[in-house]
């Protein structure tokens, strides 16, 4: 078999080696036959909650099998079509399976980060927020092309994006803002995003062409859905309005409906301001305070985020995730992974899954 076939052939069968030992293959089908029963047992939906928990964990499951029975069936009839062809010297067939093998790797490698998703908040919603570092008018034009690169990425994947809060900076770019992207696992792959994002570039800014070094920090974590429970007490909270910053005109917004919600003990402060009701505001705010501390209690209940969390610390060299060079040359570098790009426009453009794919 010619090399190209036989190298897609060996990269299907790691995939599914892979899955396969992640899904812990015999016990995955004893225990989609468990969850199969309970569906079909109507005592199961007296209990909703407990009932959509239950019908969650069997459509992951389902879908995992499936998928994985369907790989292996199509590798098994298109390696034999392959061999087929060659051996009667039919070189148009014999490409258009190799082709088919090169599709079916790619499905194989999606399939297997998916598999990787299986956090107990990876399938949710998730808010990306994204902070200017010191530096003035560099810093708050690099974040706002963060911001621009993850609502580009969201709506490459089919996901619903929205602006929840955003403030602008004085010249250019934004100060800070928070993102919501809704859709399946949103944050599951957007999680590996959090870090400290560097840019290098000959500045548009600076009359004398220098080139300039800026940060902006980015930070990811989930919508909590009603199946996860946080807790916190009243009281430790300061609430406070203040008036939405916007564009000016006539319908400037002249009441306080901006809401800022700051949890004491932690620290943790959550904001919004894309209502116009301040009591919709201070729903979102709430949800926005529940994520934010459902995404700590899971960072101190993973040895790894220990790492993470740091680089939340401090917006400057020595933190940074990934660099972004424009110039003197064009390369995009995540500093985790070593995944590199020679196209920065289409990474700042939304391209980030191959980033995603590496650090998951």
């Amino acid at each position: 078999m010619r090399a190209e076939a036989q190298a897609h052939i060996d990269s299907i069968k790691d995939a599914l080696a892979l899955l396969r030992r992640f899904l812990d293959w015999d016990r995955a089908l004893r225990r989609l036959d468990e969850l199969t029963a309970r569906v079909e047992d109507q005592a199961l939906w007296n209990d909703p909650k407990a009932a959509q928990a239950v019908m969650r964990e069997r459509r992951r499951l389902d879908e995992a099998i499936t998928a994985t029975r369907a790989i292996q069936s199509e590798l098994d009839d298109t390696a034999e079509l392959v061999e087929m062809a060659e051996a009667e010297g039919d070189t148009e067939m014999e490409a258009e399976g190799i082709a088919a093998l090169a599709d079916l790797a790619r499905r194989a490698e999606s399939d297997k980060i998916k598999a990787l998703l299986a956090g107990e908040a990876d399938g949710n919603d998730t808010y990306i927020e994204v902070n200017a570092g010191a530096g003035g008018t560099e810093s708050q034009d690099w974040a706002g092309m963060l911001s621009r690169m993850y609502s580009r990425w969201g709506e490459r994947h089919g996901l619903k994006v929205e602006l929840i809060d955003q403030h602008s900076g004085e010249q250019a770019g934004i100060k800070s803002a928070t993102l919501l992207l809704k859709g399946e696992n949103a944050y599951g792959y957007a999680k590996t995003e959090s870090g400290v994002h560097r840019l290098v570039r000959i500045s548009p800014y600076d009359s004398a062409a220098r080139r300039h070094t800026s940060f902006a920090s980015v930070w990811v974590y989930p919508v909590v859905d009603d199946n996860i429970e946080v807790e916190y007490n009243e009281s430790d909270l300061r609430i406070d309005t203040y008036r939405a910053s916007g564009a000016g005109g006539q319908h400037i917004n002249t009441t306080d409906s901006a809401v800022r919600i700051t949890h004491i003990p932690t620290g943790i402060v959550v904001q919004c301001q894309n209502q116009r009701s301040q009591h919709k505001n201070k729903a979102e705010a709430y949800n926005q305070l529940r994520a934010r501390l459902y995404e700590r209690e899971l960072s101190i209940r993973e040895a790894a985020a220990n790492a993470e969390n740091a680089t939340k610390t401090d917006i400057g060299w020595g933190h940074q995730i990934r660099s972004y060079v424009l110039q003197p040359y064009q390369m995009v570098k995540d500093l985790r992974t070593g995944v590199t790009s020679s196209s920065p426009s289409d990474v700042l453009d939304g391209d980030l899954d191959a980033f995603m794919a590496a650090a998951l």
